[in-house]
């Protein structure tokens, strides 16, 4: 025992030796080069990330006009979070509505996208045709989408045309009334992530090893058998990403309902509030800022608990 244990020590003290060599074998310029492509990432990172995270935290407990300068700036601690949980009739439909268009992407656009990748997959005829169709929303941005979709459910647009509504008094105004027009939108919006979930999955998939989906189907397995319990936990860090993704992309939506009727009559969302305070005719900035950070703290919860649940379950 003790000759095995003297072994493994001058074999640790090697190593630790090997490791130190190798560390000092870069040069001055190596050390420059990485040092560069490591730093100017992280400053730029900081400057353009975090300090302005930081600032409109602080700033969500000013009151602020952005007119005279900063030396105008007034703390007032929580008030800017209770005048709008209060005062502000936008803040509740807006919370709703992130909180429905998460829904809607959690359990309908997200599990279509995955069926869509699943069926892709199997190289069936016009693969390369459905491919192409349902990527197409991802190269159009989100401006473009909702101009396009504006002149499709437009009073005499192409939907009131194909329904023989083209008389402007009878004819639907799908983005006028506020109980439909969320919906038309949630559909807009699920146009296009079903397929940037589709491509996120489907790039997944052709990762995946086969030889595991022969080895379940010699064993006897159905198809949706297989893909339940050996391709589906087989691609968890596909899993982790769509579902980062899908909580992002849903909280965060402010380019359509923008475009469409600049977030009113029923289409407000904590995005749309954040710009008409902050940089609207209200020039609230202390609102403004309160709300972005509502926001990045709805968004930053659900992600963490579910990473943290994951990456625990694989340590």
């Amino acid at each position: 025992m003790s000759l095995l244990k003297d072994d493994l020590g001058k074999k640790s003290t090697r190593l630790k030796a090997t490791r130190r060599r190798g560390s000092n074998n870069f040069s001055k310029s190596d050390r420059l080069t990485i040092a560069g492509f490591v730093g100017i990432p992280t400053i730029l990172h900081i400057l353009f990330v975090w300090v302005p995270a930081i600032c409109t935290i602080l700033l969500s407990f000013t009151f602020w006009d952005g007119i005279g300068g900063l030396k105008n700036i007034k703390w007032v601690g929580f008030t800017n979070y209770r005048q709008i949980y209060h005062l502000d009739q936008n803040f509740g439909p807006a919370v709703r509505n992130n909180l429905l268009w998460l829904a809607v992407f959690a359990f309908i656009a997200t599990p279509l996208g995955i069926v869509l990748a699943y069926n892709i997959d199997k190289n069936l005829k016009g693969t390369k045709f459905y491919q192409t169709a349902f990527y197409m929303p991802l190269v159009i941005s989100l401006a473009v989408t909702g101009i396009i979709w504006d002149n499709v459910f437009f009073t005499d647009g192409v939907v009131n045309s194909l329904l023989g509504n083209t008389n402007p008094n009878t004819a639907i105004d799908w983005f006028g009334d506020p109980n439909k027009n969320i919906w038309v939108v949630l559909l807009i919006a699920s146009w296009r992530h079903i397929g940037y979930i589709m491509l996120l999955y489907l790039a997944g998939m052709k990762s995946f090893d086969g030889s595991l989906r022969e080895a379940a189907a010699i064993d006897g397995c159905t198809e949706w058998y297989t893909f339940r319990k050996v391709v589906f936990p087989s691609l968890r860090p596909v899993n982790v990403i769509i579902v980062v993704v899908t909580i992002i992309e849903s909280l965060r939506a402010f380019d359509l309902v923008y475009i469409i009727n600049q977030g009113t009559n029923g289409l407000q969302t904590l995005g749309v509030l954040v710009y008409d305070n902050i940089l609207g005719s209200s020039m609230r900035i202390g609102w403004g800022a309160a709300y972005a950070t509502l926001l990045f703290l709805i968004c930053l919860g659900p992600i963490t608990v579910y990473l943290y649940q994951n990456f625990s379950k694989e340590d």
